[in-house]
């Protein structure tokens, strides 16, 4: 049975890994799928393959501002539980689910946007029309991103994380499942490719808001139409910050991918494996990061701030001890993970694992920092302080690292040095977070708001 998170006091460790574990290995989840697709895709055409890239990065640029405005309710949810208030939580999900179908309507629009983005980009016309029917497939279905986001957050915030992540495991098997078939079984390509994550996402949302309804109509209240009126006013104020801080975090790492992409055939080579390596490593920390904001929700909701506080370090202590051992096994394990990616650079072998041991050094360095960051941020998410996370990230990655990256590819252009302004950004990012939770301004946001209506 799972732990509902009501009771008071502050968590002690295995409680906090039992809500944590199964975030983090769904993040685990999606990444690893996330690779499938792709290499079903490199058995498809390099065309489809190449294509992918620009039109899902795209894609979530927009649908991940909604997504995270929907996923906000988890907090909404999680001070309500904490509270022992059932109806505020079944008035947010009401809530959730209409922010989800607001958001998919306006999510249509960005369709033609988004076409029209990629063919300034695209490097030819077969490539434009891969990523436009892959963008187009994803943007118009991302409806089941954000019903499956409502429910989703309907269980996370009352600590149900187990029952999301046998769903989404399920899913991403579905998605696996109908790859081949609709790849090359049906002959879609790459559309194929888009029209299985859509499937995958619009069956967890069906059977996620199934199991919602089916514990809602258990429990017998009815809902409010005036508390989800609240509950969706509660949600655009301090979701779509939230919102704004995903689109912000997306686009500045889009922008510094790109930068590295001039350096050098080889050292991109090297960077996009050493990426793919991060990335692996860096999934789990978003699972604790919305951990740390369902912990530090459910205690403001009991009205206990030393728990939210005793909360949030423990998740951090727990979530950068396991990626500083993870990154330590990466780095003495450089070897045969980089060989994996060796065989693209031939005759230039040598050359590209010496560079990719660096890159990884540098990357072990920033990731300590970033899985800090993150889990302070998710915890001051937790506590409404969402348009500091935002205005912090805006100041941090457009006006210090990216000005940074830009003066380094000009006056130093090479990838180390592109990759340490990252460790320079993370430690200045992390440090203002971490001080800014320290000062405790966030103890009354969402308390504030409640005061407000």
């Amino acid at each position: 049975m799972e732990s509902d998170g009501t009771r008071g006091g502050a968590k002690p460790y295995a409680e906090i890994v039992r809500l944590v574990w199964p975030l983090a290995l769904g993040m685990v989840n999606n990444a690893v799928m996330q690779f499938v697709d792709r290499a079903y895709l490199a058995h498809s055409s390099l065309a489809a393959l190449e294509a992918v890239l620009p039109a899902g990065m795209l894609m979530w640029i927009f649908a991940g501002f909604f997504q995270s405005v929907v996923g906000y309710s988890s907090v909404l949810v999680g001070v309500g539980h904490g509270a022992s208030d059932h109806e505020q939580c079944r008035d947010v999900y009401r809530a959730a689910k209409f922010v989800a179908f607001a958001s998919a309507l306006l999510s249509l629009p960005l369709v033609p946007l988004g076409r029209h983005l990629l063919a300034l980009a695209a490097p030819g016309v077969k490539a434009l029309a891969l990523e436009r029917d892959y963008f187009t497939i994803t943007m118009a279905g991302s409806f089941a991103v954000y019903l499956q986001m409502a429910a989703a957050s309907y269980f996370t915030g009352r600590g149900r994380t187990r029952l999301v992540f046998w769903v989404n495991l399920a899913g991403n098997a579905l998605n696996v499942v109908l790859d081949p078939v609709l790849i090359f079984v049906c002959g879609w390509g790459i559309a194929g490719a888009a029209a299985a994550t859509v499937a995958s996402m619009f069956a967890q949302a069906v059977a996620l808001g199934f199991a919602a309804e089916r514990e809602m109509r258990r429990e017998g209240d009815p809902t409010s139409f005036a508390g989800v009126r609240r509950q969706v006013g509660r949600m655009l104020r301090f979701g779509v910050p939230s919102g704004a801080y995903t689109v912000l975090n997306i686009l500045s790492f889009t922008i510094f991918v790109f930068v590295t992409g001039g350096v050098g055939e080889l050292e991109l080579a090297a960077s996009n494996a050493c990426f793919t390596v991060n990335y692996l490593l860096f999934a789990p920390m978003e699972g604790f990061s919305i951990g740390a904001s369902t912990l530090v929700a459910q205690a403001i909701g009991r009205g206990d701030l030393a728990a939210a506080r005793a909360d949030a370090r423990r998740t951090i202590l727990l979530g950068v001890g396991l990626v500083a051992a993870l990154s330590l096994a990466v780095v003495v394990g450089s070897g045969p993970i980089l060989s994996i990616f060796a065989s693209q650079a031939g005759e230039r072998t040598e050359e590209f694992m010496r560079l990719g041991f660096v890159l990884l050094l540098i990357m072990a360095a920033w990731q300590v920092f970033d899985a800090a960051d993150v889990i302070v941020s998710g915890a001051l998410k937790g506590a409404g302080d969402t348009h500091f996370v935002m205005t912090w990230m805006l100041v941090t990655a457009f006006l210090f690292w990216l000005p940074l990256v830009f003066a380094v590819r000009h006056w130093h252009n090479t990838m180390p040095a592109l990759w340490g302004t990252m460790v320079v950004y993370v430690v200045v990012i992390c440090i203002g977070s971490f001080i800014r939770w320290r000062r405790g301004s966030w103890a009354s946001r969402l308390t504030k708001g409640d005061a407000a209506e």
